[in-house]
């Protein structure tokens, strides 16, 4: 990290941006491989099916707007490229979208993004019990965050006069029917 906070905002972006077009490549090619891969076993009808179709589909689509976007989020760029490569995206799609997306991630994190971390490290460093202070205030602000959009939605489900939803839910029940095939299901999956 000290690297880069030592280049001038130019050089870090491009650095950034580097490493960030290598890494989201390789994903890409190695889930190109691992589809490949799997066209030569038994999961080539599923591969090769009418919902593989669909989904490649829609990835050559709709899909160079998800592999953008996913640069903005944290824990889903290897997930959302990764998947891109399996459903074989265009190149001539995939490209585009990557370059766009490894650059807004360099900038946002060659200018904001380092200097937050900059600052958490100066924090823990001049004070841990500071850090840990904020820490906890942090996870605080998020759980309430939480738990407000949580009973917001509870209330317009029952102001809409529908069932809440979450685990107080009442379970719905299925008709009652009998099947002759339920007898060779476990105890737990019996239809009755």
């Amino acid at each position: 990290m000290d690297f880069f906070l030592g280049l001038p905002l130019g050089w870090a972006i491009a650095a950034l941006f580097g490493g960030a077009m290598l890494r989201s490549n390789a994903t890409y090619w190695l889930g190109r491989g691992v589809a490949a891969g799997c066209r030569h076993t038994r999961l080539e009808k599923h591969v090769n099916g009418p919902l593989m179709r669909r989904a490649e589909a829609m990835t050559a689509r709709f899909g160079p707007f998800a592999v953008t976007l996913c640069f903005l989020t944290v824990g889903l760029q290897t997930a959302v490229i990764g998947s891109s490569g399996i459903a074989r995206m265009p190149l001539r799609r995939f490209l585009p979208a990557v370059i766009a997306g490894s650059l807004i991630w360099a900038v946002v994190y060659a200018t904001v993004g380092l200097a937050a971390i900059a600052a958490w490290f100066a924090l823990i460093l001049a004070s841990p019990w500071a850090a840990a202070g904020a820490a906890v205030a942090i996870a605080v602000v998020v759980i309430l965050l939480v738990k407000r959009r949580r009973a917001k939605r509870h209330q317009q489900m029952v102001d809409d006069g529908g069932a809440p939803v979450g685990p107080e839910s009442p379970v719905e029940r299925l008709p009652a029917f009998t099947d002759h095939h339920s007898a060779a299901l476990p105890t737990g999956l019996r239809i009755r």
